[in-house]
């Protein structure tokens, strides 16, 4: 089954983006999901459809396509298109995946959606395998900023489309799903106690019985978790319980 892409068109100029649009039109795997023409619309986009990957013009009115890169979060991949080829090293400064000057030329379309081809798809695989407990992420919670390695994450805990952390005596909150990260993480360490919690099994002090048949746990730090029954059975089986 192919991949497909999500991907944005930024660009101020109407018939810039109709090019772009006509060249994805050969990569039907190149989904287009949106397209902007000025920073501000880019930005809630961007946040709105979480692309793979945005072809970006770089010189637009009052903010120019690095001022959008300075200003999200979280930075998709980048193919910048633009009229003027002085800015090439300052795109490949920014880790941009490819540069092309308009107007577009076929055969250099082709080596860059290539290039983002092989870019996302090292992306996906790398998806796939779960993360190491010394791996560290990247947390911005408001105006806090945390680097935190796995291993320190005790608890997660569900609220809707976002996640709360605990990790020593603080807590944040990320916007991930619990299944979102349940699929991340290595099962060998972090187990779903019922459908709002995961747990760092490596934080287990106490398993005790509960009614019907489940279990309930106690975290070095404190906090009293009940399986499901279904979780309670898998934890049973899985320490031969």
């Amino acid at each position: 089954m192919m991949s497909t892409y999500t991907t944005l068109i930024i660009d101020d100029e109407r018939l810039a983006r109709e090019e772009v649009r006509r060249a994805l039109e050969s990569y039907p795997e190149f989904e287009i999901v949106g397209e902007a023409n000025n920073v501000e619309v880019a930005i809630g986009l961007i946040e709105k459809e979480q692309p793979d990957i945005i072809f970006l013009d770089i010189h637009m009115p009052e903010k120019s396509g690095f001022d959008l890169l300075e200003e999200l979060g979280t930075v998709p991949e980048v193919v910048f298109t633009t009229a003027y080829d002085q800015y090439a090293v300052q795109a490949f400064e920014v880790n941009a995946l490819d540069y092309l000057v308009k107007p577009l030329r076929e055969e250099r379309f082709a080596q860059t959606i290539e290039k983002v081809k092989l870019e996302l798809q090292k992306k996906e695989e790398a998806q796939k395998a779960p993360l190491a407990s010394h791996q560290k992420i990247f947390i911005k919670d408001g105006e806090k900023v945390y680097f935190i390695a796995l291993a320190e994450i005790s608890l997660i805990e569900s609220l809707e489309n976002y996640a709360r952390l605990y990790f020593g005596d603080k807590k944040a909150m990320i916007k991930r799903s619990l299944n979102q990260l349940e699929e991340k993480l290595d099962p060998n360490t972090f187990f779903r106690a019922n459908r709002s919690q995961i747990i760092n099994t490596e934080y287990i002090k106490e398993i005790h019985p509960y009614f019907n048949n489940k279990l309930q746990l106690v975290l070095t730090t404190g906090e009293k978790i009940a399986l499901s029954s279904r979780q309670s059975v898998k934890f049973k089986k899985r320490n031969s319980l």
